[in-house]
């Protein structure tokens, strides 16, 4: 390894290396890491765990687990392949720019956590997180921010399954998600002027609300609690709040209603309105229609 110190408030600089043994830079403090490659045939893993003020750029991982533990450093201009798998977990204060996370699992139980312009392939991402913040990002993943808390999120292209169950205290902003069961059990999220596409939308969440959204897919939003849309559309939604307690401003209509618990549901046409005859006398919900022709 080579150090240079005398730069950048005397850290250590190491440039231009190959790394591939177990553990190579462990505990490194106070350093920068410029143009280095972490891969080779002894595929040792954990290259910088335990490091703390560490600022990485133009680097390149294919070696399993290397930011556990890290501490107050960025990642800059990175690729990590699909071997570089459990890249960041329990991290905090780290700022990541222009990277390519590839590998599973890549971001799990860190705090204080901001991506910005990365590119992210990652099954099970982000999960049991807080302090999430996430600008310009696309993500691919089948289960992403699992029981995560705090997460700001703006202009984010996703794609996956499973996304954003059981969050706490979330905002997106500006976002398209092409998922599966979103939201599901989530608390406290708003999500801003973003399209939601996919099937059973944020069911069983609670003070959910949406503003000018478009919500795409069939049965969205049942069994919500304190659900809110603001001058949203709603696009080939059938099936839509059952059981819920919602109060919604649609722009345009709806397929159809079916069994809303209370508040009150305002659209441009909705083409069935669904009652079942066996449904609590409490149930409440005022359904307006503007127009009472059949879409």
């Amino acid at each position: 390894m080579v150090e240079n110190r005398g730069v950048k408030d005397n850290m250590i600089k190491i440039e231009e290396k190959t790394f591939q043994e177990e553990r190579s830079l462990y505990a490194l403090k106070n350093a920068i890491v410029n143009n280095c490659r972490f891969e080779g045939e002894v595929d040792g893993e954990s290259p910088l765990k335990e490091t703390e003020q560490v600022e990485i750029n133009h680097c390149f991982f294919s070696l399993r687990y290397p930011f556990w533990h890290m501490r107050h450093s960025s990642i800059k201009n990175v690729e990590l392949t699909e071997f570089a798998r459990a890249a960041l977990w329990y991290a905090s204060d780290i700022r990541l720019e222009h990277c390519k996370f590839y590998g599973i699992k890549a971001l799990r139980e860190c705090k204080n956590i901001h991506m910005e312009n990365c590119d992210i392939i990652s099954p099970e991402f982000g999960w049991k997180s807080s302090e999430l913040n996430f600008d310009k990002c696309k993500l691919i993943s089948e289960y992403a921010f699992l029981m995560s808390q705090n997460l700001d999120i703006n202009q984010l292209n996703f794609k996956g399954k499973y996304s954003f169950q059981y969050v706490e205290n979330m905002v997106i902003r500006n976002s398209s998600l092409d998922t599966k069961d979103a939201f599901w059990h989530s608390n406290n999220v708003t999500v801003y002027d973003s399209t939601l596409k996919g099937e059973y939308l944020a069911w069983y969440s609670q003070n959910l609300h949406l503003v000018r959204c478009k919500i795409i897919g069939t049965q969205p939003l049942c069994y919500c609690k304190n659900l809110i849309l603001e001058d949203c559309e709603m696009v080939d939604t059938d099936l839509s709040f059952e059981y819920s307690d919602v109060e919604a401003k649609i722009k345009g209509a709806i397929v159809s209603v079916k069994n809303p618990r209370s508040g009150y549901i305002h659209a441009s046409a909705i083409t069935d309105v669904i009652l079942d005859e066996n449904m609590p006398a409490d149930y409440s919900c005022e359904i307006i229609i503007e127009s009472k022709e059949k879409l």
